[in-house]
């Protein structure tokens, strides 16, 4: 094990020549969760054979529960690059940030600012850190992005400096209400009243994971919002 190989952690006493070698570790594992992050993607590039970048994040079921949806926005001509979601938790934004350079570095990929399309647990970690990046990001649509982790509220509308696209169910109860549509609405409004540019979409009927192959997949819904991204990202990578 990494733990093993590593002297300052191993079970022998620590003493305070080990903080200079505890430093170095907690880099290096940083750095090991980064790059399986990044390892993790997985490319559908646009018809045309190169494209602008959408990095799509998935939801806790992982990658391969959004392969069609990542077809469909590459069909749009953008290249779309995949990754999961769960990966990102716990890096502090490392993982966020590495995963749309990595995006940026695909065979298919043209050069400039990404689109950010995420997915519950990815799309909550877009909306924490990735909002507030704009060197970096054109723009994001998230889809019934966790946010109970927000607890304050006019100070994530201070931060926000990245337009938001956000779709949320009414009737979104996934895991005690990691998701729920009623903070979306306040981070909406609080984000409106300053200024930033943050669309709500809450669908009446939606539950949680309403997209195409979802568990709650609602037709109906699902073709709204797609329209919606479609249209969003074309004004986010016009550019």
């Amino acid at each position: 094990m990494i733990v093993d190989a590593i002297p300052c952690l191993s079970k022998r006493p620590v003493s305070w020549r080990a903080f200079p070698c505890l430093a170095a570790t907690i880099g290096l594992l940083a750095w090991l969760t980064s790059a399986s992050v990044a390892r993790a993607q997985q490319e559908f590039p646009p018809p045309q054979g190169k494209g602008r970048v959408v990095v799509m994040a998935s939801g806790v079921s992982g990658p391969a529960h959004y392969t069609t949806v990542a077809r469909e926005i590459a069909e749009l001509g953008y290249d779309v690059v995949l990754f999961d979601g769960n990966l990102m938790l716990g890096t502090h934004g490392d993982g966020v940030k590495t995963i749309i350079l990595q995006a940026q570095q695909m065979p298919h990929a043209l050069p400039g600012k990404v689109a950010l399309v995420g997915f519950s647990v990815g799309g909550g970690m877009y909306l924490y850190f990735a909002a507030q990046w704009p060197d970096l990001v054109a723009g994001q649509v998230l889809w019934y992005p966790m946010n109970n982790f927000i607890h304050d509220v006019p100070g994530f509308a201070s931060r926000l400096k990245v337009p938001l696209l956000v779709f949320a169910g009414a009737k979104d109860r996934f895991r005690d209400g990691c998701c729920l549509a009623d903070l979306d609405s306040q981070l909406a409004a609080a984000s409106t009243a300053t200024g930033k540019k943050f669309k709500l979409v809450v669908y009446p009927d939606a539950e949680h994971d309403f997209v195409y192959g979802g568990d709650h997949y609602n037709p109906k819904d699902y073709s709204d919002a797609f329209k919606q991204t479609a249209d969003m990202l074309k004004v986010y990578l016009s550019e």
